[in-house]
């Protein structure tokens, strides 16, 4: 159930929502601030927008998909890092070939490892096509050395290392920045928001994440946020591959293995990221992720 709690500190009053549950047979609560000093009406705009943060993303995943998270964490920390190359390099050649193939890349699984790993570039594939993949590891790597959280900082600098010499000229001063044009997406419904509107939704999505990096759980997090950054699309182009990176960036953050989401999966990942962006229906794209992080044989 949630309530709310009034807290009075001096000559202000503080409003908090709870949502206690049970766990284990414990009770557990959840808490988020709503404001101080609101009035009715503010008070209850406050404690509907909080219901669905507790309520809603804090159901997201059953105890039983928890446990088995758990469990994979823990065996994924046993991991040796005598073979930590050899599942590096696996798990690169395959990430980066399935995301860049989801945005039309046409190099095939075994071109992409021979172009990362032995600099072997095929003579079939165009400029744009190498760098794509050349730039998507250097983007992996940043996120694998970034010792900071998410922010302003590291999603422009994704951007601007996923596409390097990539834009056309006339609109290449829009690398490792927010739009300054509108862009559409083919196939959905809905538009992106204009680009005055980027900056603002941006910062409500950091936010967003500062306050519940710590009360949700990692997938819950890293694919809320992920479905947020998609739906404003801040960039011209590269908000997909930016997008699951920084998808894998959360995962990898909280100690969880990263996953991959092959290409042969695209429809049902546009799909299940739509149902979340339109209909408000999360629960798809968890278990979406969830089902790709449980049935990998390739941990990394």
């Amino acid at each position: 159930m949630s309530y709310t709690e009034k807290k009075k500190k001096g000559d202000s009053k503080y409003f908090y929502r709870v949502r206690s549950y049970r766990e284990n047979n414990n009770v557990k609560k959840k808490r988020k601030y709503l404001g101080k000093d609101l009035n009715e009406q503010e008070l209850k705009a406050s404690e509907i927008e909080a219901d669905r943060e507790l309520d809603i993303l804090g159901n997201l995943l059953s105890n039983e998909e928890i446990d088995k998270l758990d469990l994979l964490k823990r065996n994924f920390m046993k991991n040796s890092e005598k073979n930590f190359q050899n599942r590096y390099e696996t798990f690169i050649s395959r990430f980066t070939h399935d995301s860049t193939a989801i945005e039309g890349n046409t190099l095939t699984l075994q071109e992409t490892a021979g172009l990362l790993f032995e600099r072997l570039s095929p003579s079939s594939k165009n400029l744009r096509e190498i760098n794509e993949v050349l730039n998507h590891r250097d983007a992996f790597d940043l996120i694998l050395s970034f010792e900071e959280d998410v922010s302003r900082k590291l999603v422009l600098n994704l951007h601007e290392l996923v596409m390097k010499d990539i834009l056309p000229d006339d609109i290449s001063d829009q690398i490792g920045k927010y739009r300054s044009v509108q862009v559409y997406i083919r196939g959905v419904e809905w538009m992106p928001p204009a680009p005055g509107d980027i900056p603002g939704d941006m910062r409500n999505l950091f936010s967003w994440y500062t306050r519940n990096r710590k009360k949700l759980h990692p997938l819950v997090l890293a694919s809320y946020f992920h479905m947020g950054f998609e739906a404003i699309h801040p960039f011209v182009d590269g908000n997909g591959r930016v997008g699951r990176l920084l998808l894998n960036f959360i995962l990898h953050k909280n100690e969880y293995p990263m996953v991959n989401i092959p290409n042969r999966r695209k429809m049902d990942y546009y799909e299940c990221l739509e149902k979340g962006q339109v209909d408000g229906d999360l629960r798809p794209f968890i278990k979406f992720i969830y089902d790709l992080m449980m049935d990998s044989e390739l941990q990394f």
